[in-house]
């Protein structure tokens, strides 16, 4: 799975002249707003497991696996910014498993938007067999399977670089800052994961995009609930944007690479805090934001929490007491 360089921003750390301010300022902007989408994804992760209607049922649970996954990713971001920032470097073997840790949580992401989408077409469509055929067991095996390909993919991807890497390395310590380029050196991993990228997103794509329209040609049927078909179509269709914007993760680098020619050093590193913003932080940013405002049942218990159990202006359709 193509996941853009953790050291995503070493031009920050890589450029001399702009001084410290100027590499306080740019670390601010880089930081700030991971910081605040993990205080997020982390408020609605602890909020989907404080109810029970959230721990028993299916598409909160899954919604609880998209979120895990996302949180878990926009984390090793972080993490990886930051030594680049200190200008601490790694040895190959802790510097692949992160690298390994961040293909797993990027694979999970998109097949676990696939499986909520089947969850609501299934309950469009079969709303008389949705309780039969979505089940908590149902569920967990769903995500087990999730978690297995996502793990599969990972050892092989781990049996390459070994084959390769521990024939060629003299040293285990790296002169440069962790990322996917620097673990992934031949050439045959690389052809590996963009083959896996395209079969991933094309296959997701096409279930979501199945599931959508199958949902509209049931809206048209006199039996269907309307409302409930209208709710299912604005869900699967951000399903679709949620599973465009975790694809445009993969091509941060090439179109850093397109957008950087004949720029000086400076103007670089501002397009590429733009692109890190836009590309790599909001889309695991993005389910926090729509289930958790969006979804009227979890909503008044996210702001509750959100607010830290206190009464404010985001919780105004808050209860007393939860």
């Amino acid at each position: 799975m193509s996941y853009t360089d953790q050291s995503q921003m070493n031009f920050t750390v890589g450029v001399p002249y702009q001084g410290l301010l100027g590499l306080l300022f740019f670390s601010t902007v880089t930081t700030l707003p991971c910081c605040v989408f993990l205080f997020i994804n982390g408020t609605l992760i602890f909020t989907l497991r404080s109810k029970s209607v959230f721990r028993e049922t299916s598409r909160f649970i899954l919604l609880y696996n998209l979120l895990f996954a996302d949180t878990v990713l926009l984390a090793l971001s972080l993490l990886t910014y930051i030594l680049a920032a200190s200008r601490i470097t790694l040895t190959y073997p802790v510097c692949g498993f992160l690298m390994m840790l961040a293909n797993l949580t990027t694979v999970i992401s998109p097949l676990t938007l696939v499986v909520m989408s089947l969850e609501r077409y299934v309950a469009v469509c079969y709303p008389l067999r949705h309780a039969t055929i979505i089940t908590i067991r149902n569920t967990e095996m769903a995500i087990v399977v999730v978690w297995a390909f996502s793990s599969l993919n990972v050892l092989i991807q781990v049996l390459l670089v070994l084959n390769f890497s521990l024939n060629n390395l003299q040293n285990l310590q790296m002169t440069d800052f962790c990322g996917k380029e620097s673990v992934m050196l031949d050439s045959i991993s690389d052809q590996y994961e963009k083959s896996f990228t395209y079969f991933l997103f094309l296959s997701a794509g096409m279930a979501i995009s199945c599931s959508y329209i199958g949902v509209m040609v049931a809206a048209r049927s006199a039996s269907t609930d309307k409302a409930s078909a209208q709710k299912a179509h604005n869900t699967l269709l951000l399903h679709l944007v949620q599973l465009g914007l975790s694809l445009s993760s993969t091509i941060h680098n090439p179109l850093l690479y397109y957008v950087s020619q004949n720029m000086d050093r400076i103007r670089i590193v501002r397009i590429q805090i733009v692109f890190y913003i836009c590309l790599i932080i909001l889309p695991r940013c993005l389910s926090s934001l729509i289930y958790g405002v969006r979804d009227q049942t979890i909503r008044p218990v996210f702001l509750y929490n959100l607010c830290f159990q206190r009464k404010c202006s985001l919780c105004l359709s808050c209860p007393d007491k939860y």
